[in-house]
């Protein structure tokens, strides 16, 4: 950590950590959140670098947000099963299928897609503003074609009541959540409160007391002085800014179901932010690599990206 520290100073560069990194790579970090306030506080580094430790997607954004700065990524295969279930061949087909039929659409892109992805969409919502932005800016008239996730899709349904064509894409880490032992652990821990993202499927939301996006679990615990145990249906790394912000209460991971038994477990890590470590934090800083390429579609995707979440 120390020499993080130094190399930061010596290399102009400044780290940007999402919530769901370990906590001592949030610790070393200069900027934290969700990757809402990341895309906006990438824009106000100073430096001449920055590092992103999060997933492709996250860097790409600070990268098209940032041309002249050089993004690094301490390791390129920390991708995204969200961004994995939508590639940029078959949006593409689905866009003209539709068109096809003669349906008067717009795509809504959530922010887990890649810089590709998002060149062929006309809105990027991030958990945190895509209610906002659907109610508010994605005009009446038209249908929406939400991709890639069908969980936050149906959610989003429901509360803004706006029909849309859900992509079939899901977030390995939200899908696995165990409703049983969710409401075991709620039995166990009599007045606790469920706070979950909406990336979860629906059996999970429809028996928790507060759904949000991290940044608005993470105010929510803030708010509620009184200690109490939170059970977190989120990523697992959530719950270290959660202690910090609010250490008054006590937090418990929702288990996860293991695909190979079926057994649970608190094993609700993403395996893509979990390959970012201190140690390939420190090597990225060092080397300069392994860094973002300016791509040519990243003209179209920042456009997109721009207007959708700085404006």
């Amino acid at each position: 950590m120390d020499e993080i520290d130094r190399l930061k100073e010596e290399k102009d560069a400044t780290i940007l950590a999402h919530y769901y990194v370990d906590g001592e790579i949030q610790d070393v970090a200069d900027f934290c959140g969700d990757s809402l306030q990341l895309a906006r506080d990438a824009t106000k580094v100073k430096t001449g670098t920055i590092v992103f430790c999060g997933v492709h997607f996250m860097a790409e954004s600070a990268k098209i947000l940032n041309p002249e700065k050089r993004v690094l990524l301490p390791d390129l295969l920390a991708g995204c099963s969200l961004a994995e279930s939508c590639t940029y061949p078959a949006l593409k087909a689905r866009q003209e299928e539709l068109r096809a039929e003669g349906r008067d659409f717009v795509t809504v892109a959530y922010i887990n897609t890649s810089a590709a992805v998002k060149s062929l969409c006309d809105w990027i919502v991030t958990s945190g503003n895509a209610r906002e932005v659907i109610e508010e800016r994605v005009p009446k008239d038209k249908e929406i074609l939400f991709v890639p996730d069908r969980h936050l899709g149906r959610y989003l349904v429901e509360v803004t009541g706006r029909e849309m064509i859900l992509w079939p894409g899901s977030c390995m880490v939200h899908e696995i959540f165990s409703l049983t032992d969710m409401r075991r652990a709620k039995k166990n821990n009599p007045g606790s409160e469920v706070i979950a993202h909406p990336e979860c499927p629906a059996n999970i939301l429809a028996e928790s007391d507060f759904i949000g996006g991290t940044e608005k679990l993470k105010r929510y615990v803030m708010s509620v002085t009184e200690p109490r145990t939170f059970l977190v249906a989120t990523e697992a790394a959530m719950i270290h800014p959660l202690e910090k912000a609010a250490p008054q209460h006590t937090y418990v991971p929702v288990p996860g179901i293991m695909t190979d038994s079926g057994e649970t477990c608190a094993c609700n890590r993403c395996p893509h932010m979990a390959r970012n470590t201190l140690q390939k934090t420190r090597d990225c800083l060092r080397d300069g690599t392994p860094e973002i390429e300016w791509q040519d579609y990243f003209d179209k995707a920042k456009e997109v990206l721009t207007r959708s979440l700085l404006q």
